[in-house]
């Protein structure tokens, strides 16, 4: 069964940086797109950055300079530097991808998501 599991979320004053890491595992063969996602309270989910298999990268406006989405095609892993944070980055961060595993073709997965809470 495939999982993805996201880790680096926490509490960090405004300017601050964190590092947010979301691993895949299972029996998995290839993956195309991994994708960051936040849903802040009261607002609907957004895509704050998205990476290729093939190393491109696009981010949200309100992130451009600021955030840098990486992958570990090795390890399954996708990653996101935050820097300069700002109390409105606050929400919860959902990593998704697309994943072809032993069930034969691919899927849409989403990790459990992990808190950022940014302070002013």
């Amino acid at each position: 069964q495939v999982q993805l599991v996201e880790s680096g979320g926490g509490l960090v004053q405004g300017g601050g940086s964190l590092r947010l890491s979301c691993a895949a595992s299972g029996r998995i063969f290839s993956i195309t797109f991994m994708r960051w996602y936040r849903q802040a309270p009261g607002k609907q989910r957004e895509l704050v950055a998205a990476i290729s298999s093939g190393d491109s990268r696009n981010y949200a406006d309100s992130v451009k300079g600021r955030f840098t989405i990486s992958r570990d095609n090795a390890n399954n892993t996708v990653f996101l530097q935050m820097n300069s944070l700002k109390p409105e980055d606050t929400g919860v961060y959902y990593c998704n991808a697309d994943i072809y595993s032993s069930s034969g073709y691919y899927r849409n997965y989403w990790g459990q998501g992990t808190q950022v809470t940014v302070s002013s």
